[in-house]
């Protein structure tokens, strides 16, 4: 859907919130993929599609000049600004969670048809029958305003990478995308090599299951990026390829697939295990994928 039909809404918008926040990763050496080993049936037992580990190898040290990552998951109100710059198509997720439905837009409904939005689209927890027109349209603006925050979801690669050059940018690439989750030591997760469920979130947010951008700071990575585990599995730049000195064979390696990083919340069973939110880890999934737990930041190179 084009915004044509939204104008007017995303006009009386607030400005983007967390677009411009984003850290220098000083040049240098660090430690880059693993040499690590299913050293079970691990892989089998679970049913995955690919063993553990072996598409990480092998670990070694490499060299990134300096860039810039984005501190935050792009938000909605972040992407807001590039759909209505480019009258560009909306996220499916918009056209259910009530984003689209500021006060502007709404506040000319009838007391019934605001109730209902209220109880089916915004799932206020109150009793709306007895609240007056001015009350409703508080309290669904107050709860649609909860989405600003919210890392945008539902875009394919393609839709990402437009985002990220409107704003100047560009994806990030896997090595830079790694080096600012892990740091230079290469931890295993973001905030240390201990995996530790109070810091990520996986699978325990409301509405739509995302969290606010920040919202975990303990589990921030070494140069203070957050949310590089969980919240949403973020695309980059590169195809699944072999690393260089990778001999493992993979029927899925060439241009066919786009790599994901840092996992997201939307995990079930063994997909909430914690191997699938380490920092090397690599998921893949064809470019023109759209998940409700998928999203995306940019990075740039320093100027």
């Amino acid at each position: 859907m084009k915004r044509t039909l939204f104008m007017l809404l995303f006009a009386l918008a607030g400005p983007a919130a967390g677009a411009d926040q984003m850290i220098e990763i000083p040049a240098g050496d660090f430690l880059f993929g693993s040499d690590a080993h299913d050293t079970g049936t691990d892989s089998q037992d679970l049913g995955l599609n690919k063993p553990l580990y072996l598409d990480e190898h092998p670990r070694r040290k490499i060299h990134l000049d300096a860039f810039l990552i984005d501190r935050f998951e792009v938000t909605n109100a972040d992407y807001r600004a590039f759909v209505i710059a480019e009258n560009y198509w909306l996220p499916d997720p918009w056209q259910g969670n009530g984003f689209l439905l500021t006060r502007p837009v709404i506040e000319v409904a009838e007391v019934a048809t605001l109730r209902q939005l209220a109880a089916e689209t915004f799932r206020l927890n109150r009793d709306t029958h007895m609240l007056d027109k001015d009350t409703l349209l508080d309290a669904i603006e107050a709860k649609r305003s909860q989405l600003e925050d919210l890392p945008v979801s539902g875009v394919s690669w393609e839709d990402a990478r437009r985002y990220c050059a409107w704003a100047g940018k560009r994806l990030p690439t896997e090595r830079e995308w790694e080096k600012a989750a892990r740091g230079a030591e290469g931890r295993e997760f973001p905030w240390g090599d201990d995996w530790s469920l109070e810091r990520v979130n996986a699978g325990r947010g409301e509405e739509s299951g995302v969290m606010p951008v920040g919202s975990l700071p303990a589990g921030r990575s070494p140069y203070g990026v957050d949310d590089m585990a969980g919240n949403v599995m973020e695309w980059v730049s590169d195809w699944y390829q072999p690393y260089p000195g990778n001999d493992q064979p993979s029927k899925d390696y060439g241009e066919r697939f786009k790599v994901t990083r840092g996992g997201g919340w939307g995990g079930v069973g063994h997909y909430v295990m914690s191997h699938f939110y380490r920092s090397a880890y690599r998921f893949y999934l064809v470019p023109e994928s759209r998940f409700e737990d998928l999203g995306f930041r940019c990075a740039s190179d320093k100027k």
